[in-house]
């Protein structure tokens, strides 16, 4: 056991279950500033997060919370585009050798959209509000929903980021589901998604188990506690302040 790492975890665990930002936004960059490998942080990250989500998705599915379909057309598109992009990477670093390099700065630009995308949320939402569907979410979106999925999922499977936080943005203004059902919609499409992306790392050789399991040991009591706790602390500051830190570590991992 590390215990820095394993309070690492603890502190990314508890951080998400206060706010829910996406973990990967907060883990993958952290691993490479400690000088994990950013090959092995996307892979592990990965993995780890593939862990995490299952036990979010049979709690949710208990709740009835996940829009199955829209889980599905998605995974059509997210787990192709995940699978081209981790084998593309494969083949960069077969021929120019320049893979760490490719991952590090597509890590950044990810991190600055999606701490600029946190930040507009967290300030303009309620000037975006439209019209909740309940029904068929994907009626008249299938191809779009399809090719959303794709673009994302091949960022997911470059970066292990967005598989929370990007897709949820997709929820809210594109296919206009219930606050109730992001939650469990995302939580259930990022499990298949970040598995599969996660198998494929692994064997390519791309997954530290020990670092994985360190993290897991201490995300997951954080998680717990952080979850009891957000309902008691404003989490709207706390997520404005990680989405400047984010896009700060964005920054710098592209300069």
């Amino acid at each position: 056991m590390e215990i820095g790492i394993i309070v690492m975890g603890l502190v990314v665990g508890f951080l998400v279950g206060l706010t829910g930002v996406g973990g990967a936004s907060l883990l993958t960059p952290t691993l490479m500033l400690i000088g994990i490998n950013p090959v092995v942080a996307v892979g592990t990250d990965l993995l780890y997060n593939s862990v995490t989500k299952l036990f979010g998705t049979i709690q949710h599915w208990r709740q009835k919370t996940i829009k199955g379909r829209l889980v599905l057309y998605l995974s059509f598109g997210s787990i192709p585009g995940a699978i081209i992009a981790i084998v593309l990477l494969k083949f960069f670093d077969f021929y120019f050798q320049n893979q760490e390099q490719i991952i590090k700065h597509s890590i950044g630009y990810v991190l600055v959209f999606v701490a600029a995308a946190m930040i507009f949320q967290n300030f303009f939402s309620n000037h975006f509000k439209t019209e909740i569907r309940e029904s068929d979410p994907i009626k008249g979106k299938k191809r779009l929903t399809i090719v959303v999925g794709f673009l994302l999922g091949f960022i997911v499977g470059l970066t292990s980021i967005g598989s929370g936080s990007l897709f949820a943005l997709a929820f809210v203004y594109i296919y206009r589901i219930r606050a109730s059902k992001v939650v469990g919609t995302d939580i259930a499409h990022a499990f298949a998604l970040v598995t599969v992306a996660g198998l494929l790392h692994a064997g390519l050789g791309n997954v530290d188990y020990l670092l994985a399991a360190n993290l897991l040991i201490g995300s997951i009591p954080g998680v717990i506690l952080g979850s009891k706790l957000s309902t008691k602390v404003p989490a709207k500051p706390l997520r404005i302040i990680i989405g400047v830190i984010i896009f700060i570590s964005g920054i710098k991992l592209i300069f």
